[in-house]
């Protein structure tokens, strides 16, 4: 059984940063690709960032284009999210996913692509 472990979530005013960890364990595989998705009250959940299991090709949003990067360790089963200049509107439970994958180069960037999904961790920025 595969588990997805996310850490790093809190609050943090306007422009601050944070860092969200999420490590897979379990039965792994030879690749996965990863991703983070944030969900708002009253709105669906979007993906964030992602990140192909190679980690040589990323995705972000454009909403957090320059603000938010992610970067993954293979060798530890492991995917951050390192979100600077934050802003209120990033508030949200934040998801870390994991998707089984044929190629080391693909990332996914829909729901029903991944597999795996963490608990969530709540991130609040203040104004």
């Amino acid at each position: 059984q595969v588990q997805l472990v996310e850490s790093g979530g809190g609050l943090v005013q306007a422009g601050g940063s944070l860092r969200l960890s999420c490590v897979i364990s379990g039965r792994t595989f030879s690749g996965y690709v990863m991703g983070w998705f944030r969900q708002a009250p009253g709105k669906e959940r979007k993906i964030v960032a992602g990140i192909s299991a190679s980690a040589g090709r990323t995705y972000y949003a454009d909403s957090v284009k320059g603000r938010f990067t992610i970067s993954s360790d293979n060798a530890k089963n492991t995917v951050y999210l390192q979100m600077n200049s934050l802003k209120p509107e990033d508030t949200a439970v934040y998801y870390c996913a994991a998707g089984r994958t044929y190629s080391i180069w693909v990332v996914a960037t829909s729901q029903s692509e991944y597999d795996y999904w963490g608990q969530g961790t709540q991130v609040t920025v203040s104004s």
